[in-house]
């Protein structure tokens, strides 16, 4: 195995201490007699559960080798990988090497574990290669990406060759990307431990929600498809606020919007208002990538003592480098200014500190004005609540009469915050738990 994964070229920046490269460190040990057999026995055991916690992550199943081996070649973002991402396959003599290492990984996917496992006394390859993977929710783990990668490696198992390797291989970069960002759909960020610089974290297991789900809002629901329709096909598009009253659906619209257009490109990334300062830095890690993305900010607002948002309106609009064509900012808030206004921000006689007051209100409100598209969500009235109550109630298999829901959901709103599309999801969540209404 040291031979073989000692020729892989661009996928070869492997960390040392991942399981590939302290399985053929293994290798090379047992052969040389360099260690005690129970001394490499205890290795092969340590990476052989490193591989089942990759599986238990990611919901492999069947040869959990072969899905280990696929998931490396999908999460490389190696020059090769990074262009066949932007243009597919293409002719040129990065071409020879990719070949070369799909050679490499032919022979790993291939490779014949019985003589180490005659060594050592243990069959624990041959279980990997047929393991029957106990069933879980989805919740337990990222089910768009386990199912990409056990597809993808059925393929490869299927591959002749390494021509066969490549095509297989190049098509799924094309097709769906590479790296976090081909597989996953939604991302969060921290700092990097030294404090410069921002990490990517792919959020899993994100809400499933369709915009079909959210009953009525249609005139907002299609102004957002629009705009985000021009965005991944290329076309001209704006920033996007969706503001007004709590729980009527905003932040539910977005999450939906990006399951509606991820196979078309999109992609999410959430950002925390106390985050902006490292706004471009996130778009520095983006913008070259062949997604789209939207910056996501749910519950924004500001209030008078908060300078947040100037780091906000300089990333949007206004600085030297012109922004991305493919990064939009979309934005939630109960607020339509986002920023607190106050009675001193309107008196246009008072001075401070040398300007008028009204220069400070009109500084503050033209953030939003950075929003090309502003969609209004208002609460529902009592004949749209009932609407959305029932809906929810028979998608979800509630057998109440029409007349029984509206009574209940009456009383239901009256003591739990009012009418609103959350009020409703809560109603019929609290008949769920009660047998009787199912």
């Amino acid at each position: 195995m040291n031979q073989i994964v000692s020729e892989i070229l661009m996928y070869g920046d492997m960390p040392a201490d991942s399981i590939l490269m302290q399985l053929s460190g293994i290798c090379s040990s047992l052969r040389a007699r360099s260690q005690t057999k129970d001394e490499l026995k205890r290795q092969v055991f340590c990476q052989v559960k490193r591989i089942l916690t990759v599986a238990t992550d990611y919901g492999f199943d069947k040869n959990l080798w072969h899905n280990y081996l696929t998931f490396l070649l999908i999460m490389d973002e190696n020059p090769f990988s990074l262009t066949c991402e932007k243009t597919g396959a293409r002719e040129g003599s990065a071409n020879y090497f990719a070949k070369n290492d799909f050679k490499a990984f032919k022979e790993l996917f291939d490779y014949d574990f019985s003589w180490i496992e005659q060594e050592l006394g243990t069959d624990c390859f041959t279980r990997l290669s047929d393991y029957k993977a106990i069933q879980k929710t989805e919740l337990m783990y990222n089910k768009n990406v386990s199912e990409k990668v056990r597809s993808l490696s059925e393929k490869l198992e299927a591959a002749a060759d390494e021509e066969a390797f490549f095509i297989c291989v190049t098509d799924f970069y094309k097709a769906y990307g590479v790296g976090m960002f081909g597989l996953n759909k939604a991302f969060r960020i921290s700092l990097k431990e030294t404090g410069r610089g921002v990490v990517f974290h792919p959020i899993n297991n994100m809400d499933r929600v369709m915009l079909d789900d959210l009953i009525g809002y249609e005139i907002q629901k299609k102004k957002l498809v629009d705009n985000t329709r021009a965005f991944v096909e290329g076309r001209k598009a704006n920033n996007v606020l969706l503001f007004g009253d709590s729980g009527t659906g905003k932040s539910t619209s977005i999450k939906a919007i990006v399951n509606e257009f991820y196979d078309q490109g999109l992609r999410m990334v959430e950002i925390y208002k106390h985050q902006f300062q490292e706004l471009s830095n996130v778009i520095a890690q983006i913008k070259n990538r062949n997604y789209r993305f939207i910056i996501y900010m749910d519950d924004l607002s500001f209030e008078e003592f908060e300078t947040e948002y100037k780091f906000l309106k300089a990333v949007i609009e206004g600085g030297v480098e012109t922004k991305p064509e493919n990064i939009l900012i979309y934005a939630t808030s109960n607020r339509r200014h986002l920023i607190r206004e106050t009675w001193n921000d309107r008196d246009d006689i008072k001075i401070q500190n040398g300007m008028h007051q009204s220069d400070t209100m009109e500084e503050k409100l033209s953030l939003v004005n950075r929003f090309g598209v502003t969609i209004s969500y208002s609460k529902p009235g009592q004949k749209e609540y009932f609407q959305i109550v029932i809906g929810l109630a028979r998608r979800s298999g509630i057998t109440l009469s029409d007349e029984t829901l509206k009574a209940e959901a009456n009383k239901w709103e009256l003591s739990h915050g009012g009418i609103s599309g959350r009020t409703a999801q809560q109603f019929v969540n609290d008949l769920l738990g009660q047998e009787c209404a199912v």
